[in-house]
């Protein structure tokens, strides 16, 4: 078993970043994935999103060709929203393999809207607005995505769970967009 002096000198050496406070609801949990230095609300990403337990819900893979199940057409069929969905992001790339999801995404700017007009919920909309601003805007576009399949597939008895979190890489540059799209693109050729 080890102590907590030990587990925080194994932390700084590793030079991983925790949050101010290590415990959610007196349990310890797993520190962020995301860059610490980077806020999220702007800039281009490669994402990964997983079906729990790597489960094939979106179909499978037959001759080649990827053979969408009803849930993996809504997935696609979704994203194909989500492009006029948001003024701030684009999607620029995406595949639908029968347990993962892989998107490119540019997220713009992003304005802040108050859609409150009820001063009852002050308290509630200020404390939301505070962790959505700690998450960023790919995490609030995640968390979109990955509710509405959720939501379609409850609501069509399809049974249908997500792996927790997602997976992004920051793309930093042009050839690293390009081989990305490339990736992609290969994916729906195996």
């Amino acid at each position: 078993l080890f102590n907590k002096e030990i587990i925080n000198i194994f932390v700084l050496k590793s030079k991983i970043k925790f949050m101010n406070n290590d415990l959610f609801r007196n349990k310890y949990r797993i520190p962020s994935a995301r860059a610490y230095w980077h806020d999220y609300n702007m800039g281009y990403y490669f994402i990964t999103i997983c079906t729990d337990k790597r489960e094939h819900y979106f179909g499978e893979i037959i001759d080649n060709k990827m053979m969408l199940s009803q849930l993996g057409n809504y997935a696609e069929s979704y994203i194909e929203k989500m492009k006029t969905m948001y003024d701030d992001t684009k999607i620029l790339s995406s595949i639908i393999m029968p347990n993962h999801v892989h998107i490119i995404l540019a997220i713009d700017k992003h304005e802040k809207i108050n859609n409150s007009n009820n001063d009852n919920n002050n308290d509630f909309n200020e404390h939301m607005s505070a962790i959505a601003k700690k998450c960023g805007r790919l995490s609030n576009i995640i968390l979109k995505y990955k509710a509405n399949i959720t939501r379609f597939a409850y609501k069509n008895d399809i049974p249908f769970k997500w792996q927790t979190r997602f997976h992004d890489r920051i793309i930093r540059n042009n050839n690293d967009l390009i081989n990305t799209d490339i990736y992609i693109k290969k994916q729906n050729k195996r």
